[in-house]
């Protein structure tokens, strides 16, 4: 932790973690447990360590109404919630970055990114082809590569066709989209 970073304890584990590392709740109108990931709503903050392990312990023994001191609502399916708005906003990420233009897809011109070494990580579809997936792996050696989303889902937030294997060229941009798969990546790993 860097000395100036702002840091907030989790109430399932009890450790102190910067905000990066944290999912932040707030209550909400009817005493209603409300994600605020991007901290802009009114109210104390909760937080829960970004781990659907720690999620789902703040849920079923009710530390979000010990933190607070009330009785308080959490929304039903409130784990399938936070991994939808996690997953989405790595997704509207990847947009921003193909704007940005710190974007490449295609086979081909994602292994000549890689031969040229201008490759931040790279993104594949989860439903890739094993033959493409080897190429893309064997060309990467150290480069990381994140793999969440269908060819489907991909086409659709891009408004492309046949979206599978994706490089993010090294940019600010493609920082802001890594820190977003990772944050999904550490939740759903926990």
């Amino acid at each position: 932790m860097k000395q100036n970073e702002v840091t907030r304890k989790c109430i399932v584990s009890g450790k102190i973690l910067t905000k990066d590392q944290l999912l932040r709740f707030v209550l909400g109108p009817n005493n209603e447990i409300i994600p605020d990931f991007k901290k802009k709503l009114p109210g104390k903050g909760i937080y829960v360590s970004n781990s659907k392990v720690d999620l789902h312990k703040a849920i079923e023994k009710n530390l979000f109404a010990k933190a607070l001191k009330k009785n308080v609502k959490v929304v039903e399916n409130m784990e399938v919630m936070v991994e939808r708005i996690l997953y989405n906003s790595a997704l509207q990420a990847i947009s921003l970055s193909r704007k940005g233009g710190a974007f490449i897809t295609g086979m081909e011109k994602v292994l000549e990114a890689l031969k040229k070494g201008n490759v931040d990580f790279l993104l594949e579809a989860s439903d890739a082809g094993a033959d493409g997936k080897e190429k893309i792996l064997r060309a990467a050696k150290h480069i990381e590569i994140f793999s969440f989303f269908t060819s489907e889902e991909l086409d659709k937030a891009l408004d492309r066709i046949n979206t599978v294997h994706c490089a993010f060229t090294k940019s600010e941009i493609s920082k802001l989209v890594s820190h977003e798969f990772r944050k999904l990546a550490d939740f759903l790993n926990s």
